[in-house]
């Protein structure tokens, strides 16, 4: 058990090649506990009362290590670390986000080019969406009303209606679409593309982008943050091994920080102040102070750093 660390904000980051999830104490920034769960963990989201995560498992499909073990999304204890159940999704689920009352979950499924809407309570699949081609980022918006799912290979998200759990539009975006985040308000959001090496702000009232904005080079944006006061946006660069921050209302960036190799997640604690980016190649979590925009600290994780949670 995680035990005398439960009052601290928790980061959970799932390590894809070793097939393990960590939890590091964001108070000490140290990791503080470890455990296997299987194969290829990459997606993880954290229940709103913090009770389960849910994590994304699949086969390797890369020619060199066998289809074995399990696919579909697993609910862990947070206490335990322990599997407590899974729940079948499409082929190759990827990225997994909670309804905002936590009663069902979205899966992106990218070799299936569909979206999955389960039911937590009786695990059963309650609509499969088609999306577009390999779907990766699945986002729902914090009024419950939207999920935008990212699609990498023909750049565009897919709109899914929460309420009629149908196609409500698809928006086209810049090349290899990646992460989404929203606004608290639910009114905007900015996805990230990593071939275009930009940020595209999406108006969610109308399903329209309104602003592209082009990052400094190098970069290949794939996670991306929003600060609690909404004032800026914080962008993982992939290849360009840095985070980069840009201005909401300018749409400038700000700064670059120097990080490991291919940062892939970032997280914000709760109040904002910590920024943790997982950094895929270096098997490292950098820490950054949002007062300063520097690295404070650099935490040694499990092979392969994938997606990270907090709460």
């Amino acid at each position: 058990m995680i035990g005398s660390v439960l009052l601290a904000a928790l980061l959970y980051v799932t390590n894809e090649r070793a097939g393990t999830i960590q939890v590091i104490d964001t108070t000490k920034d140290a990791v503080v506990a470890t455990a296997t769960i299987g194969n290829r963990p990459r997606g993880i989201a954290v229940a709103p009362d913090g009770k389960r995560l849910y994590v994304a498992m699949s086969w390797w499909r890369d020619g060199k290590r066998p289809r074995t073990g399990r696919e579909g999304i697993v609910a862990i204890d947070t206490k335990t670390l322990k599997p407590i159940r899974q729940y079948e999704a499409g082929t190759d689920p990827e990225c997994v986000a909670l309804s905002p009352d936590g009663k069902r979950f979205y899966s992106s499924n990218e070799d299936a080019a569909t979206a999955s809407i389960i039911d937590i309570a009786s695990g059963k699949t309650r609509t499969t969406v088609l999306t577009g081609i390999e779907p990766e980022g699945v986002v729902a918006s914090p009024d419950g009303k939207w999920v935008y799912v990212t699609a990498e290979t023909s750049n565009t998200i897919t709109v899914i209606d929460a309420k009629t759990e149908r196609v409500a539009a698809n928006i086209l975006v810049d090349p290899r679409p990646r992460s989404l985040v929203f606004s608290r308000d639910g009114k905007r959001a900015w996805s990230t593309a990593e071939l275009g090496s930009s940020v595209l702000e999406i108006d969610v009232t109308k399903h329209k982008p309104v602003k592209r904005t082009k990052l400094v080079q190098p970069a290949k944006p794939v996670g991306i943050v929003l600060t609690p006061d909404a004032k800026r946006l914080y962008v993982a660069t992939g290849r360009g091994n840095a985070v980069a921050v840009l201005d909401v209302a300018s749409h400038k960036e700000l700064a670059r920080i120097p990080v490991g190799q291919r940062p892939w997640a970032i997280a914000l604690t709760p109040d904002g102040k910590k920024l943790y980016a997982a950094n895929s190649l270096s098997n490292s979590i950098s820490v950054i102070d949002t007062g300063t925009n520097k690295v404070v600290k650099t935490i040694a994780t499990g092979d392969g750093p994938w997606g990270l949670a907090v709460r």
